[in-house]
């Protein structure tokens, strides 16, 4: 069983900095491509931030330069660092796992969301 779990957000201020984790289990996490997505109310899930199996990066231009996506494969854990936030980072975010075998299946995990607000 696939289980991925975000922890890690909360209110915080503008200005003010977060770090969220996922824990996966159930997984080869260490071949998984991963990401996190985030979703504001009424507006789609939208991509914040991926790294690759080999450790590749890359971001949405919205958050370059403030967050920063890291994994511990020795722990089945990845990572968001947020900093510098705003008011419109406001969302819930997910933990995506992802993997397309040689086979051409597709894996496609979700985590169950975690609520990031930032607000005065």
């Amino acid at each position: 069983q696939v289980q991925l779990v975000e922890s890690g957000g909360g209110l915080v201020q503008p200005g003010g900095s977060l770090r969220l984790s996922c824990a996966a289990s159930g997984i080869i996490f260490s071949i998984f491509n991963m990401g996190w997505y985030r979703q504001a109310p009424g507006e789609q899930r939208e991509l914040v931030a991926a790294i690759t199996n080999d450790g590749s990066t890359k971001y949405a231009d919205s958050v370059k330069g403030r967050f920063t996506i890291s994994r511990d494969n020795g722990k089945n854990t990845m990572y968001l660092q947020m900093s510098s936030l705003k008011p419109e980072d406001t969302a819930v975010y997910y933990c995506n796992a992802k993997r397309t075998s040689t086979t051409m299946r597709i894996y496609d995990y979700w985590g169950q969301g975690s609520q990031v607000t930032v607000s005065s």
